[in-house]
């Protein structure tokens, strides 16, 4: 092992110091609510892969002026040195002071990809400049953004959600090399912000069996627009779209006009012991599908797990508390 890092720290030896580096400090990252405030004992720099080549190109300026003796050599390096130490200070100063909060992170359904927002404010007057956010080694290109003078910008990072319950953000970078390129400054962080993951749908085909409830619809004495009931007489105030047109050529003197009721759907149960033929994640996923479906067809339904039991009903807010049930249950 000893071997292998000494390999790698003279074929790669920048690389080697940054990881060493990371490792150091994600050892004491630790998970926090938020706001996080990046001070500048949390802030590390290194030089880039042009920085080096900068330094290296003024020694070897330097030893050409001091070789010959050119006093106008000898200015312009230091100019380029001068140059290269205030790049610096920006580079650091850039990243200093910002703050770090949790945004919204829409809950996803197993196998799609999570998108966590992270919301970066600069309390300083001036506008910050080319900030990149990205997994630890992750092989996707970082997230770039700049931060408005004293506002507030908004960063969504991609992670995939592979199973269902909560997917913890983890620990992210935030880092810079503004303006010039030379330094890399970065910090790292870690808030406390979770995305939830739905149970993956099963494919379609497989309806409820009849034993956990009826599907079909029936009519109810209320007025509405689902079925037609009959004719009536007119009344001031109808619709001319409601006029039965074809019966008025024998009573033109009393129109008709076409009624209908509403139809109301009958409570369907989606039980857990229904699908007894199948394990327990082909049983969540069955419900999942089960639960879109109605809801696209916007019938009634309930939801039976073991322990749990969720009353019929319909709309965007069950829908959202029969996935979270599904997504959290844990089997016996």
């Amino acid at each position: 092992m000893r071997g292998w890092l000494i390999i790698k720290l003279l074929l790669h030896p920048i690389r080697f110091l940054q990881d060493r580096i990371d490792a150091w400090v994600m050892a004491r990252v630790k998970r926090q609510p938020g706001p996080i405030e990046v001070s500048r004992r949390r802030v590390y720099i290194v030089p880039t892969r042009f920085g080096y080549a900068f330094a290296f190109m003024g020694l070897i300026m330097l030893l050409g002026s001091m070789n010959y003796s050119n006093s106008m050599g000898f200015m312009l390096t230091f100019l380029l040195g001068a140059l290269g130490l205030v790049s610096m200070h920006h580079t650091h100063g850039n990243l200093v002071n910002v703050q770090l909060r949790a945004g919204k992170t829409p809950p996803v359904f197993a196998g799609e990809v999570a998108h966590f927002e992270i919301l970066i404010d600069n309390p300083a007057p001036a506008q910050r400049y080319s900030f990149s956010l990205a997994w630890p080694r992750d092989s996707q290109p970082p997230v770039m953004t700049d931060i408005p003078a004293q506002g507030t910008a908004s960063v969504r990072i991609a992670l995939p959600a592979e199973r269902r319950g909560w997917l913890p953000a983890g620990v992210f970078s935030l880092s810079t090399e503004f303006p010039l390129g030379l330094f890399y400054a970065w910090t790292w962080a870690e808030l406390d912000m979770a995305c939830l993951v739905y149970p993956k749908p099963a494919t379609g085909g497989r309806l409820p069996p009849p034993s956990s409830g009826s599907i079909g619809q029936m009519p109810s004495n209320a007025a509405g627009q689902d079925e037609f009931a009959g004719l009536r007489s007119y009344h001031r105030g109808d619709p001319m779209k409601s006029v039965h047109w074809k019966s008025l050529p024998k009573s033109p003197n009393a129109p008709m006009v076409k009624q209908f009721t509403e139809l109301l759907d009958q409570e369907l149960w989606l039980d857990w012991d229904s699908l007894s033929d199948l394990d327990a994640e082909s049983r969540l996923s069955q419900l999942t599908r089960w639960v879109l479906d109605m809801e696209g067809l916007k019938h009634s339904y309930g939801l039976r797990l073991p322990g749990l039991g969720l009353e019929p009903g319909r709309g965007e807010t069950h829908q959202n508390d029969c996935l979270r049930a599904l997504a959290l249950y844990k089997p016996a």
